[in-house]
């Protein structure tokens, strides 16, 4: 899955999410998005995980995506919130059911 192909009507021209997704699937297309944007064995404050949210966000709201990249696996935190890691293990695109469709299959 391209997840900047699904996000494509989500982003302005400086690559930054417009809007939160309504549908699942384009939804977990940006926190794959995001979650590239984290450095692997950085620790972060929240303040810092709100000001990179910030950075490729354009709606003001850094506490949904925090919690949703937490929720779906792809950061860890401590337990008092004080501290983020991305997840060593980062989940797949199949792990969290959305399936990879072959090119050469067709809709019909």
């Amino acid at each position: 899955m391209e997840m900047q192909k699904e996000l494509r009507a989500f982003l302005n021209a400086e690559g930054r999410l417009t809007a939160w997704p309504a549908k699942r699937k384009k939804k977990l297309a940006a926190l794959f998005f995001l979650a590239e944007k984290f450095e692997a064995g950085r620790t972060y404050t929240e303040k810092e995980v709100n000001a990179l949210l910030n950075a490729w966000h354009t709606y003001g709201d850094p506490a949904t995506l925090r919690r949703e990249l937490y929720d779906n696996g792809f950061l860890d935190r401590a337990r008092d919130g004080s501290a983020y890691r991305l997840a060593d293990k980062q989940p797949t695109p199949e792990e969290l059911g959305l399936e990879q469709r072959c090119p050469c299959a067709r809709s019909g």
